[in-house]
């Protein structure tokens, strides 16, 4: 079962990794809440934009809704133009585990992985 929620003439959809749905999936039942997670681009962090994480509680009219494994992944209409195109995984290593959003669209990032500029 795809992610290709909208028409394929739009905006491309923002995907969420398998491994991201099922920490999604986790962490929503740990806190007995629907398994949906809201993306959202903000100004700010080292490199001009920064991504905020946190799980959806409703979903709004303008927002674009892809599902993975029973997870449904939020982001609202702005944000997607930054998006488009994008992965979000969930990445453990090292240094911790987190969220990661795989962006092309990104000229330049910055070592924390949270922030990007286009």
């Amino acid at each position: 079962m795809g992610c290709m929620t909208q028409a394929p003439d739009s905006v491309s959809p923002i995907t969420l990794s398998p491994s991201a749905a099922a920490r999604v999936a986790w962490i929503a039942e740990k806190q007995g809440k629907p398994a949906m997670l809201r993306l959202a681009v903000e100004g700010g962090g080292c490199s001009g934009f920064q991504y905020r994480y946190g799980l959806a509680e409703n979903i709004e009219a303008d927002d674009s809704v892809t599902e993975t494994d029973g997870v449904k992944l939020v982001v609202d209409a702005v944000s997607l133009d930054l998006v488009a195109g994008c992965v979000v995984d969930y990445v453990e290593s090292l240094g911790g585990a987190a969220f990661k959003v795989e962006n092309p669209n990104a000229v330049a990032g910055c070592g924390c992985g949270s922030s990007f500029a286009v």
